[in-house]
């Protein structure tokens, strides 16, 4: 039995590997009763002879279900001994107990316990259950390893529910007439874990005296800051707010209803994520921050630096994470920015890193070609030439898609909506001569030329006229020309490797001269 992303829900693989008689398992979860209670269940319930759990950590020592107590025994060699010394059939949960895989002599003693575990007729295991996943290379062939899911929609929705028996039986609610809103509620809670959704639910009865789907997702937002791997990113951009990139708005608008239950019903497979590559400033980064807006999709941005940590195996533990979030509160877009960036030095990897950046991106991709979630990513990337080439093969993402300089009539638009956000009438002024001062601009530069022209004619202490953003726009030197080698590069590399984003100069009304470099 799968979930609906055709994952195997943690619950059924620590009983698979229970009933196999696995002796060397590492769960990894932050939460560490929740993973406990589930082990116990298992124990009792799942498999024909019954296990007893023991619980051991560095501050209490070994603890027995039936209140058994040895707090004598919180050296962790002597938990491992008393566990071999053991002639029962039982599963040992150790608590944080990667900090001391440091030790070769705890090393070897899990290695002689795995196949002394493996022959006995004893059935025992040793369950590693922490929050971080840290591994010494002498046990990665022993250890089976388990990221614990966090809850789901239904355990969700129970949490609720026990929310709602807390309070007065008359306390008025609208979640207990509103079934959508409940729906909402729990949807707004998926990714957080267990004990965080009760202090939010809790948080928003205190402040609102109602389960408020804003508050819940406020404190969501901050939730997942916390990680630092992550931003919760709140657009304020629509479509309408980009100019031109007409078959690009066009092609996201087509897949907008993809993530339904009806699509799945027609056949639809789910839209994995696109891929843009381009001229700086010209509408990339703003197209995945208005896709959320269109959407109604949480937009969570990466900065894949951030995955990178000091510490060995932090990295492959951070983009573990990232990805294990995204999926949690999927539906949702996660947004890479500038991604060549993230992953520069991949192929020198083993020279200058150890490997780490070449096993964080093997993850990801691995995870982009593979996923069944749905999670749409779309990353963007200004140098297509530092890009790895797997990155590009077919399957990583549905459509890679070149954004260009703008041509005139879109250029036109953008002029229009930059003028609108500053409050002006843009029938108040001679948009085609703007139009054509600003030839081979990108779109953050007609952006600058109009913001020039503000300046000046604030400092004029008159209105802004034409005339001032034709000026500014003249003493702007284009990355058209700064960049002109590298951008007929990235153009000839795009006529027949990726999509293009804007409507051919040649079947738009207005066309641009083009201006000799």
């Amino acid at each position: 039995m799968t979930d609906s992303s055709g994952k195997i829900p943690s619950r059924r693989e620590i009983t698979d590997l229970i009933k196999a008689r696995y002796v060397l398992l590492y769960v990894i979860s932050h939460e560490e009763e929740r993973a406990l209670n589930l082990i116990r269940d298992i124990a009792t319930k799942e498999v024909r002879h019954r296990r007893k759990v023991f619980t051991w950590s560095v501050t209490e020592g070994i603890q027995g279900e039936d209140g058994e107590s040895m707090p004598d025994h919180r050296d962790p060699m002597r938990a491992l001994d008393f566990a071999v010394k053991l002639e029962e059939h039982a599963i040992f949960v150790l608590k944080d107990f990667h900090p001391f895989m440091k030790d070769p002599g705890l090393v070897r003693k899990l290695r002689d316990i795995h196949r002394a575990f493996s022959e006995g007729r004893t059935i025992r295991h040793i369950v590693l259950l922490s929050g971080i996943f840290k591994m010494p290379p002498e046990l990665e062939k022993e250890v089976a390893v388990i990221d614990f899911d966090l809850p789901d929609r239904q355990e969700l929705d129970g949490i609720v529910e026990n929310a709602i028996h807390s309070l007065p039986p008359n306390t008025p609610l609208a979640l207990r007439e509103d079934a959508d809103l409940r729906d909402r509620v729990v949807e707004a809670a998926l990714g957080l874990t267990a004990e965080e959704a009760k202090n939010v639910f809790a948080k928003s009865l205190v402040r609102s005296k109602d389960f408020d789907f804003d508050v819940i997702l406020s404190e969501k937002k901050n939730i997942i800051r916390k990680s630092g791997l992550l931003e919760f990113f709140e657009s304020r951009y629509e479509m309408t707010d980009i100019g031109g990139l007409l078959p690009l708005k066009a092609w996201l608008s087509k897949r907008q209803k993809a993530f339904s239950k009806k699509a799945r019903d027609f056949g639809l497979p789910l839209p994995k994520g696109i891929l843009l590559i381009g001229i700086p400033g010209c509408g990339k980064s703003l197209t995945a921050k208005a896709v959320g807006s269109l959407w109604r999709m949480p937009l969570l941005r990466l900065d894949v630096g951030k995955v990178f940590g000091s510490l060995v195996g932090s990295s492959e533990e951070n983009i573990r994470k990232v990805i294990r979030t995204a999926e949690a509160v999927a539906p949702s877009i996660l947004w890479l920015d500038e991604l060549e960036k993230g992953f520069a030095g991949v192929q020198s990897s083993g020279e200058t890193d150890s490997g780490t950046t070449a096993r964080v991106f093997a993850s990801f991709i691995t995870w982009l070609q593979e996923k069944d979630s749905p999670v749409f990513v779309i990353a963007t990337a200004n140098d297509v030439s530092a890009l790895p080439p797997e990155l590009l093969r077919k399957g990583r993402f549905d459509e890679i898609f070149f954004v260009d300089l703008p041509n005139a009539k879109e250029r036109s638009d953008i002029v229009r909506i930059h003028l609108g956000r500053k409050n002006r009438n843009p029938d108040d002024f001679d948009i085609e001569a703007i139009t054509q001062a600003t030839q081979n601009f990108s779109g953050s530069e007609v952006e600058q030329g109009i913001v020039s022209a503000l300046y000046d004619a604030f400092d004029e202490d008159i209105e802004v006229t034409s005339e001032h953003i034709e000026h500014s726009c003249r003493e702007i030197i284009p990355l058209a020309f700064t960049m002109k080698e590298k951008i007929d590069k990235m153009r000839e590399w795009s006529k027949a490797r990726a999509r293009m984003a804007s409507t051919p100069a040649e079947e738009v009304e207005a066309e641009d001269t083009p201006l000799e470099m």
